[in-house]
Formats: structure tokens, C-alpha cells, sequence
């Protein structure tokens, strides 16, 4: 078995823990569903029955946790008849509930007991409940949750818990999480003044100031860059379109659920803001007649897309219900996927570099048990994945499988980033389309005169710019690296009769397109400062009666310190050539 199965079936065990301490802490209360989860497990529970715990009551569950944890040892499974389960479950209707699925199904009902508590569960335990460290797991939150996440359902009470195989691993964890408590991209976003959220405007809709503007626009403009690098032209393409349009593409019947609707004042046909750019691309390509010689049509899109989030789903940058991509597709021969696969990992790689983050691939395949969720039959899949596993192996690039992570169209090569403080995040994406195309009735001319249909690649460099903005925070903890700083330079004169120089360097650094801005307040140096710091401004130049006197400036780096006096020139040869290497 491997370590991550055994680690989620450590976790998936505590959550019956969970759930047995809380039958005993609060009587009557019903127990619904408890998962293992990255980093941890939960369990929903309905409190009907009592006033429920409150955060301060986790002390005095994982206390009972640790109580029950010694009198359990291996879990015994059993398969049950549908009426044993229902008889064993008659007073929870959640349960209940679980069993109508299960028997539709026409799948086996399991129940899984431990000491004195019995659970209906299809399994994945450890062998023995004596091998867990009881420091090794710890309660982290208590929130709401609707039942099967429907709205439409009664909300219940879900308690978070943390689990690791041994204490240093859960230490290193809280020591992380604390850390990020203070980067949170949603507290210095505001503190930075990046980007607002307004209830008039609605959740998950933020509207970027000048400053945020900004950093959004360099994270923009260097992936344009990487696309001419590449090859790729860039398109824009319209917010709204026909349902036809995601009928044919799929999006109608794999995703609407998560779709936004639009109607109209003057016809009836059905209309939707768009979440992807790929069906508009193949109208490009679709556009036209084309040879082989044509091939590859490299397209890229920095258009506006939309999804209908739940609102409980939403979290500051990092889930939006309108966002960018720096998004691609390149309808290519067959011959020349390899190559075309090349060029773009190799953008990406620059991009991560150039970022500071490390990264490991996950190669995202089909579910074979769930076949329903994709577009195309089984040989097209095989066909696909076999081409998206050769294509990484022959770059020698090591990576990890995850069944049920493709696109509903083809298997996915992601890149999965790792930040400062070590959290990972799924950001860029190559993806292998055999479906689309052939949908659309996409079709070139070949060297032999036949008619054939393009393979249809699907990439992102680093995602959508506005989440990617939101991990860029978090990840520099606010202190942008130069070239991405809303602001670059501070002029801090230190008295009134230091502003007229302090005028003159502002407005030399303003025409060299330097975003600087001049702090001529009334304050003292030591609040400018301050506020300096606190804003996170890459450089400070002071500016006193000798600055004044031999027309120099007193420079203080955001990183390093004081770095001492220097000619305005030399200042600016510096900053240029930073900016410049996106250093």
C-alpha cells in the first residue's frame, strides 16, 4: 500500500474517532458523512437533538477522541441486508438516505464498528487503531455545510480535524498554517490597496484598483510575452454565445450546472456567458479552409470568463465567478504534437522560474468507472492518454497519476506549484483533445489531398491571472519582486526644503516610466519610513541637505538594507536592468 493510501485511511479512521465522541459528548445528535480530506478528515453532523458544540468545545472533544482511541483496536467489516442497515439506522435519515443510493446502485452495504461504534461505510481503515499517535491529530474548525452541498438541504455542522503519521509532521503543518494566517492574499490584498469586493457588486466579482491593476496587467503582458515566444497569436472572442455553441462542445451537457445563463429583452434563444475559450476557437479555425501547410494555428485568449460558483465555494482570488486565463489552443497534425507539446512546457518552465516556484506534473487521466463524465468513447481515451503518457516520458518528466482528474475532453499534464511556505496549488495545464475537434467537424487538407481532422491542444502558461495574482501574494507574503510592484520607488524628502529636488528625481523616474511615487507629507522620516516598510515598496530614496547639496540620493532596498548614496543615473541604470531581468 502506499504511504498517501495509508495516510487517507489514518484519516478516514479518525473521522469515525470523531464521529464516536461526538454520539457520546451529544446525545441524539445524527451523524451523516465523515471523509478523509488533504490533510485531514471531517464529519457532518445534525445537531437537531441538542445546541451543538462551538469552537470552544475542541478541546474537549479531541479529549474524548483520545479517551475512546484506546479501547479501539483493527475495525471489523461486515455486508448487510438492506433491512439490517435500515433496522441499525431507523432514527437517521441520513443514513437512510445513503442506503436508497447504495441499493440503487445495486451495490454491496457495508458496515464498518470499531470498539462501540458502528458506522455505514464501504472501508479504508488502518489495521489498527493502536498504531496512531494520538499527538498526531488535532481539531481545527467547526462550519456550516448543506447536506450533499445542495442549498436547497438543511445545513449542518461540520467539525474539521488535522491528521499526519507523527506529531513533527502535524507541528510543521500549524506552523504553516500560521504563516499563511498572516499572508493571506484577502488581508494584505486590502492592506496593499490591490482590490475590493463590493456587495453591490456581488461575491466573487472583485474590482481591481490602480494598484491592483497593475500587477495583473505584468502577470498579463509576461505571458503575452511567452505566447509570441511560442508562437501563439492572440484573439479575443466574446463574453456571451449561443447554446448551441457549448451544445456541440459539450459544456451543455458536462457543465452547465456551473454555467451562468443570459437573456435576452428581444429573442428567445437560449444564451450563456462563456467559461472556457475553446469553443470560440474552433469557429477561428472552422472560419477558414485550410491545408496542411497552415498547421499549427496557434491561438491565444486573455477574454473574460465566467462561472456560476456557489457562493459557500468562493474564497478572495483563488475562486471567482468571473476570471481570465492566459488561455491557448493549438490545432495541430498529429506529427507535430510532440514538438508543440515542447514549445509550450518549455514557456512554462521559463514562467516558474522566472516566479521563484517549485512544481511537480500530475498526469490527469479518465475514470474508467465513471465513463458518463467524458466526451468520446473508450478507444479515443486510450488513444489520447497513451499519446499524453509518451509525450511525457519522452520529455523525462516525472509524475504522478490522478484517475478521475482529466478535462471531460482529454487527459491533462497540470503543473502543480508549491509555494513559499509550501502549499501546492494546480496551475498550469496541457491538454490533449481528440474530441472537440472532430465535433466540430474541424477538417485540413493533407499532402495526400485527403480530408482529416486536427488534434486539438489546450494550454494554460499559469492559469487565470487574477487567481494566480491571489497565490503571487501569498507567495512573495506582499513584497513583489520589482518588476511586478504596483509601485517600484518612494521619494521620501525629509523636510520642505529637500522637495524641490525630491520633485525633480519623482518626475526623472515618471518619464522613464519608474512607478514611483513622492511622500512630501508633513510626517517625520522615521513614519515614512515606517510606511515604506508597511507598504512593501522595493525602494526608498531619502533625500536631505546633502542629497540636496552634491544632487544625489540615499538608497534603502527593501531586501538587503541600506545600499548607501548613488547618482540618480546610476539609480536608474540599476532599477532598469532589474526590471528588465524580472529580478
Amino acid at each position: 500500500m502506499r504511504e498517501s493510501e495509508k495516510l487517507e485511511h489514518l484519516r478516514h479512521s479518525l473521522a469515525h474517532l470523531l464521529a464516536a465522541a461526538i454520539l457520546e459528548l451529544f446525545p441524539g445528535t445524527k451523524n451523516t458523512i465523515g471523509p478523509a480530506v488533504d490533510n485531514g478528515f471531517y464529519y457532518d453532523f445534525d445537531f437537531s437533538a441538542s445546541s451543538g458544540p462551538v469552537a470552544a468545545d475542541l478541546p474537549k472533544i479531541e479529549k474524548k477522541m483520545r479517551e475512546i482511541l484506546k479501547t479501539w483496536n483493527e475495525f471489523f467489516g461486515k455486508e448487510v441486508l438492506e433491512q439490517e442497515a435500515r433496522d441499525f439506522f431507523q432514527d437517521n435519515s441520513y443514513k437512510q438516505e445513503l442506503i436508497n443510493e447504495i441499493t440503487e446502485k445495486g451495490e454491496k452495504i457495508t458496515l464498518y464498528t470499531s470498539g462501540e461504534f458502528t458506522d455505514l461505510c464501504r472501508g479504508g481503515h488502518v489495521e489498527n487503531m493502536k498504531k496512531i499517535n494520538p499527538e498526531a491529530f488535532k481539531l481545527s474548525h467547526i462550519a456550516g455545510a448543506y447536506w450533499r452541498g445542495d442549498e436547497k438541504n438543511k445545513m449542518l455542522t461540520r467539525i474539521y480535524g488535522l491528521a499526519f503519521a507523527s506529531k513533527k509532521e502535524l507541528d510543521e503543518y500549524l506552523t504553516m498554517m500560521e504563516e499563511a494566517k498572516k499572508r493571506d492574499h484577502r488581508k494584505l490584498g486590502k492592506e496593499l490597496g490591490l482590490f475590493v469586493f463590493s456587495e453591490l457588486v456581488g461575491p466573487g466579482l472583485p474590482i481591481y484598483t490602480p494598484k491592483g491593476n497593475i500587477v495583473r496587467d505584468q502577470i498579463i503582458n509576461f505571458s503575452r510575452e511567452l505566447n509570441r515566444e511560442c508562437g501563439y497569436e492572440e484573439v479575443h472572442t466574446p463574453n456571451i454565445n449561443k447554446a448551441e455553441l457549448f451544445k456541440i462542445s459539450g459544456h451543455y451537457e458536462k457543465f452547465r450546472d456551473d454555467m451562468l445563463k443570459v437573456s435576452s429583452h428581444h429573442t428567445e434563444e437560449e444564451y450563456f456567458l462563456k467559461p472556457m475559450n475553446c469553443p470560440q476557437h474552433t469557429q477561428i479555425f472552422n472560419s477558414e479552409t485550410r491545408s496542411y501547410r497552415d498547421l499549427p494555428i496557434r491561438l491565444s485568449d486573455f477574454a473574460n470568463l465566467y462561472r456560476d460558483e456557489k457562493p459557500g465555494e468562493l474564497s478572495g482570488l483563488t475562486r471567482l465567478r468571473y476570471f481570465a486565463q492566459d488561455d491557448g489552443h493549438c490545432f495541430c497534425r498529429e506529427n507535430q504534437i510532440k514538438e508543440e507539446f515542447s514549445r509550450v512546457l518549455a514557456a512554462i518552465k521559463k514562467a516558474l522560474k522566472t516566479y521563484g516556484m517549485e512544481y511537480w506534473i500530475r498526469f490527469s487521466l479518465r475514470d474508467p468507472d465513471n465513463t458518463e463524465d467524458y466526451l468520446g468513447d473508450s478507444a479515443v481515451w486510450e488513444r489520447s492518454q497513451a499519446k499524453m503518457r509518451e509525450l511525457l516520458e519522452i520529455e523525462k518528466i516525472p509524475f504522478v497519476e490522478a484517475l478521475g482528474e482529466a478535462a471531460f475532453y482529454g487527459p491533462k499534464m497540470d503543473v502543480m506549484v508549491k509555494d513559499a511556505i509550501g502549499r501546492e496549488w494546480q496551475i498550469s495545464t496541457i491538454q490533449l483533445d481528440f474530441n472537440m475537434p472532430a465535433r466540430f467537424g474541424l477538417k485540413y487538407a493533407d499532402a495526400d489531398g485527403k480530408e482529416k481532422t486536427p488534434v486539438m491542444i489546450h494550454r494554460a502558461l499559469i492559469g487565470s491571472p487574477e487567481r494566480f495574482l491571489g497565490i503571487l501574494i501569498e507567495h512573495y507574503a506582499g513584497a513583489f519582486p520589482i518588476w511586478l510592484s504596483p509601485v517600484q520607488v518612494k521619494v521620501l524628502p525629509i523636510g520642505e526644503n529637500h522637495h524641490n529636488y525630491a520633485k525633480k528625481v519623482f518626475q526623472t523616474l515618471k518619464e522613464i516610466r519608474i512607478r514611483v511615487e513622492l511622500d512630501d507629507s508633513n510626517e517625520s522620516l522615521g513614519k515614512k519610513i515606517r510606511n515604506w516598510k508597511l507598504e512593501k515598496i522595493p525602494y526608498a530614496l531619502v533625500i536631505g541637505d546633502k542629497e540636496v547639496k552634491e544632487e544625489k540620493l540615499t538608497v534603502e532596498s527593501r531586501d538587503p538594507g541600506q545600499l548607501g548614496q548613488m547618482d540618480l543615473d546610476d539609480f536608474v541604470k540599476k532599477i532598469k536592468k532589474e526590471v528588465e531581468n524580472k529580478g
